[in-house]
């Protein structure tokens, strides 16, 4: 349940009917699946709410909406039996974290001041009267606590996997934006610099041919071909400092925060989603989403911009049993005496390759409509935390659009 203003048998219809039936019905198709939960929500939930809380407004819908399809409770766990103070019901703020997402609320002082002015909305989170509202800190505590434990991402991994693991995907879409926040950027991690005298040093042996590089010779997109997920993720820079890009007009612009890399699959439903820092490389996160994503969902392309234009990407794709489809970028061994690229993309692909506008949709709405573009929060686990809270949301939205 994800509300306390319903009396006891109207929560007993909740758990039995909305949970237990739509989990039932997963091996469906999605269309299925979304229509079940639909006319579950319009006959049962909906209904029984309206007539506890009065009529209810186009926001308030969508969080039920939300709520309902998340299903929080499952991921929050239960404290009780510990020593101390009984802490608040974790369960009841991250439903107040996903609502700050849904309504585009920025900070947590104006979510409070309006859970404790709004009946209907606090009560949907699960408390009966403002004074039950928990302070400010209580919520900076337990914010801090989904953030080290990856609670957003992990809601959002099992998500993908109840509403999409078993359907095959046309287009994945890769692509990163900035995400400008308000702390000091951190100096740049450089290698340990060989003060060595000159007579000391000694010359390296040259590769014979055909030898493979060794580790410290390689490029990290290089040295990421043999690791795991979690060693690619942990080899990725993620401490705040200072992104430059340059836009579609050739001019450059600079920003100081982090770098938000996102798979998004037909439909605008964000897949995977990787935090790194402002300065790195977009061809640098492409191994560890793209592998990712493949134990998430099974897709047929991979569509990405010149700033993945790198044949390491394209053999991993290919691995994965994907087709890339990637926009060139203008080199010496590419060109005609002209200096143009004579086959840039196929017509079959430059087709295909329209569909990437959907992760320039995806990363709008989350600006715009669900807080990314507003962020308080320091530091790379917080702001991954604040940023999954919007994309939660917005996958939700996005998922339950397929259904009209």
């Amino acid at each position: 349940m994800f509300f306390m203003g319903l009396n006891q048998s109207k929560m007993v219809v909740f758990q039995a009917i909305v949970f237990r039936k739509v989990q039932s019905h997963m091996q469906s198709s999605l269309l299925q699946m979304l229509g079940q939960f639909g006319a579950i929500l319009q006959d049962h939930l909906l209904p029984a709410i309206t007539e506890e809380l009065g009529p209810l407004s186009d926001k308030q819908e969508q969080l039920i909406r939300t709520l309902a399809l998340l299903g929080l409770e499952g991921f929050t766990g239960s404290r009780r039996g510990s020593v101390g103070r009984p802490p608040h019901d974790r369960a009841a703020i991250a439903r107040v974290f996903v609502a700050k997402a849904v309504y585009g609320v920025t900070q947590t002082d104006a979510m409070i001041d309006r859970l404790k002015s709004d009946t209907v909305l606090r009560r949907l989170c699960g408390w009966e009267t403002a004074s039950q509202v928990p302070a400010k800190c209580s919520f900076s505590r337990a914010f801090a606590e989904f953030s080290a434990s990856e609670f957003p991402q992990r809601v959002h991994a099992a998500l993908i996997e109840k509403t999409l693991k078993d359907r095959l995907i046309g287009h994945i879409s890769r692509d990163s934006t900035a995400i400008e926040v308000r702390e000091k950027a951190q100096p740049t991690l450089k290698a340990e610099v060989d003060v060595k005298p000159a007579a000391e040093k000694t010359k390296r042996p040259r590769r014979k041919r055909g030898e493979p590089k060794p580790p410290e010779q390689m490029k990290r997109i290089e040295r990421q071909a043999s690791m795991s997920a979690e060693e690619m993720l942990a080899d990725l820079p993620r401490q705040c400092d200072v992104g430059t890009k340059t836009n579609s007009k050739g001019r450059k612009s600079s920003w100081l925060g982090y770098k938000l890399h996102l798979d998004v699959a037909d439909g605008q439903i964000p897949i995977t989603g990787i935090l790194t820092s402002a300065s790195l490389h977009d061809s640098q996160a492409a191994l560890p989403l793209a592998t990712i994503t493949a134990t998430r969902v099974a897709n047929l392309y991979d569509l990405m911009d010149k700033g993945y234009d790198a044949e390491d990407i394209r053999q991993h794709s290919r691995s994965l049993g994907h087709v890339p489809i990637i926009d060139r970028v203008r080199r010496p061994d590419n060109q005609d005496e002209h200096g143009e690229i004579p086959v840039k993309m196929l017509p079959h692909e430059a087709s295909r390759f329209r569909e990437r506008t959907t992760i320039e949709r995806v990363y709008s709405r989350l600006k715009d409509e669900f807080g990314a573009n507003s962020v308080w929060v320091r530091g790379n686990a917080k702001v991954m935390a604040h940023l999954m809270f919007g994309v939660l949301a917005l996958t939700v939205d996005q998922i339950l659009r397929l259904q009209t």
